[in-house]
């Protein structure tokens, strides 16, 4: 499968350009369309350098509540020896553009287009670009959810290139997941894969679950149902689901329909605020 990823480069429309489009907000879902993905939309961190970001998807009470998900823009030069002010929080980095050096613990791994890395809380990591251009990357965060006698997760370096997609029974091939984590593995409270559809593939049912969801279209385009509502999406989209939000897709072609995808897992439901 090419690995051919869309990736945010900033920039203002022209005034002549229509206020049309295809973003939405609703009590169930949220589609925040590339075209959003503008100059005054980006933010900044503490301790990080010549880096900006797009913040698409934040815990948000009565909405989306486990994760943040983030998309990283690095200049030559820049990244951050202090990354992650949480020590409770996990994170997933997926790199779509440019090459950076991840160093865990003294080692250091060059990851480029394709490349995944897991983050357990409290690692100690840093990331930096030393070979420009721009480097881009999704920052996928989740505040990690302790189980009692489980060990935390060790980290995960790896490219998606070296991990043969799981197809989905009965499909022939047409709908595919790139799993990073192994789905027994307890350790892991949240599973960030890629899932694939062939021209004509479908999901041909409503999902309706538990699970947040996050999707970022990587590549191609789809038809998504979203709750009640069929919408057109493409490369560089972003769907944020609220759990039980009925979901279910069809890929029109003519290329591959391809999404990163956050889900939580593997752990109880909390019972209370404490």
């Amino acid at each position: 499968m090419p690995a051919d990823y869309y990736a945010p480069h900033g920039g203002h429309p022209p005034q002549e350009q229509l206020l049309t489009d295809r973003a939405m907000f609703t009590t169930a879902y949220a589609v925040i369309p590339k075209g959003t993905m503008r100059d005054i939309t980006t933010s900044f961190l503490p301790h990080w350098d010549k880096t900006r970001l797009w913040v698409i998807a934040r815990p948000l009470s009565g909405f989306a509540e486990t994760f943040s998900h983030y998309l990283m823009e690095v200049a030559a030069g820049g990244g951050s020896t202090r990354p992650e002010a949480d020590p409770d929080a996990e994170g997933v980095l997926f790199v779509t553009e440019g090459a950076l050096t991840l160093t865990i613990a003294g080692t250091d791994h060059v990851m480029e287009p394709g490349g995944y890395a897991y983050l357990p809380p409290g690692c100690d990591w840093r990331l930096a670009n030393h070979a420009g251009p721009e480097a881009r990357f999704h920052w996928i965060r989740k505040r990690y959810q302790r189980a009692d006698g489980i060990d935390l997760p060790d980290p995960i370096v790896t490219n998606e290139r070296t991990i043969t997609p799981a197809a989905m029974p009965g499909t022939e091939g047409r709908w595919a997941t790139t799993r990073f984590v192994g789905l027994d593995d307890m350790r892991h409270d949240m599973h960030v894969t890629i899932v694939t559809f062939l021209p004509g593939g479908t999901i041909p049912f409503a999902e309706t679950h538990v699970m947040e969801h996050g999707l970022y279209v990587l590549q191609g385009k789809a038809v998504y149902r979203l709750n009640q509502d069929w919408v057109e999406v493409e490369a560089g989209d972003y769907m944020w689901l609220r759990a039980f939000c009925p979901q279910a897709c069809y890929a029109g072609g003519p290329g591959p329909f391809r999404y990163l995808l956050y889900k939580d897992v593997n752990r109880h439901m909390p019972l209370s605020l404490r």
